[in-house]
């Protein structure tokens, strides 16, 4: 992933419990996604670390049907949106890469941007 910093919308863009991604910057060959929890919002690399493929199952949709879980859209593994860390499919224990996310008070409202 790029690490110079990305403004990837506003916070009033992203609904709670609602999911989005967003493509690969120039230069890197994997995009990332986001979830939104109440006031907090956690930022991945797009990518299964069970085989590297894209966790969404249609555009900006990584949630399972509960909207408790990351769902990986090839095998069905359950990730924890906090952290994602691995609960359930081949890939149990491991984790899904995050990426910083900072949300910066502007005239236009909150902005989320991940800095790395």
């Amino acid at each position: 992933m790029s690490k110079s910093p990305r403004k990837l919308c506003r916070l009033d863009e992203l609904e709670d419990g609602e999911s989005r991604g967003f493509p690969a910057p120039p230069g890197d060959f994997v995009g990332l996604f986001v979830v939104r929890q109440g006031p907090r919002v956690f930022a991945y690399v797009n990518s299964c670390p069970h085989i590297g493929v894209p966790l969404d199952w249609a555009p900006d949709e990584f949630l399972d049907a509960q909207g408790t879980h990351i769902q990986c859209s090839t095998h069905g593994a359950l990730f924890r949106i906090a952290d994602g860390y691995c609960t359930k499919g081949p890939c149990a224990g491991e984790v899904l890469t995050a990426l910083p996310v900072e949300l910066r008070a502007t005239e236009a409202g909150v902005e989320v941007w991940v800095t790395a």
